[in-house]
């Protein structure tokens, strides 16, 4: 089993820290989440990992290296320009082969990858998203109105919950290869509607036990950080 690792983001809505650090070596306690990422890629069975890198990338590249300290062979793809969260495929497709993983590398997950993977072969699926439920709340009364203007209803301070993508995905090379091509640009969306479009099955995937958290904004990196520190056992592999 292979993965990629999309890397190479500005880190933007996490600056200032990320002017200095690339967003996936953000430490979490004495440990970047990149490396618990490779950590848990190697414990789910992959052997070889691609790193699609872009800003601050000489960084990642000293301190992942070969990959051989985390018992994975890692090579890097270098995006001049942005390529959004699917495009860099259009440069590793000869070198990816069946199903393969594909994650963002900023998130902090105990989601169990060995279970995804087989859930992707049972399914028979052209691609699988981790899907995660949120609970969004509205800090106001929610006013409802007809057309013209008259009250219909009023929601006080409403609670909804949705199914949000992890950025965590298993993607078959062939379903997907049509679609990805050079130094195109591609986000993972687009990619999941243009399958669905001629037919594939895009199967969403969610582990009720599991937890995820994206780390792009800084009260949810303090919060990865604190939930890291207390319960490090849920998210390292022994």
């Amino acid at each position: 089993m292979k993965a990629v690792i999309m890397a190479g983001g500005k880190g933007t809505r996490l600056q200032p820290y990320t002017a200095l650090f690339p967003k996936p070596l953000m430490p979490l306690g004495d440990m970047p989440v990149l490396e618990l990422l490779l950590h848990q890629l190697r414990k789910a069975g992959v052997t070889e990992v691609f790193l699609a890198v872009n800003h601050l990338h000489h960084l990642i590249r000293a301190f992942c290296g070969d990959g051989s300290r985390f018992g994975l062979q890692l090579d890097y793809s270098l995006e001049d320009s942005p390529l959004g969260t699917a495009g860099p495929l259009g440069g590793l497709l000869d070198k990816l082969d069946g199903d393969f993983i594909v994650t963002n590398g900023d998130l902090l997950t105990t989601l169990d990858l060995r279970k995804l993977i087989d859930d992707h072969s049972a399914q028979n699926a052209a691609a699988s998203i981790s899907v995660y439920e949120r609970e969004v709340k509205i800090d106001f009364g929610l006013v409802q109105t007809d057309g013209e203007m008259r009250l219909t209803g009023y929601l006080e301070k409403p609670v909804s919950r949705h199914l949000v993508s992890m950025g965590l995905y298993v993607l078959n090379r062939d379903a997907v290869a049509p679609h990805v091509k050079l130094d195109t640009y591609l986000d993972m969306p687009d990619l999941m509607k243009a399958l669905i479009a001629e037919g594939k099955t895009v199967h969403c995937h969610r582990q009720s036990d599991s937890f995820w958290l994206d780390i792009g904004r800084p009260d949810d990196y303090a919060t990865a950080q604190q939930l890291f520190a207390e319960k490090r056992e849920l998210f390292l592999p022994a």
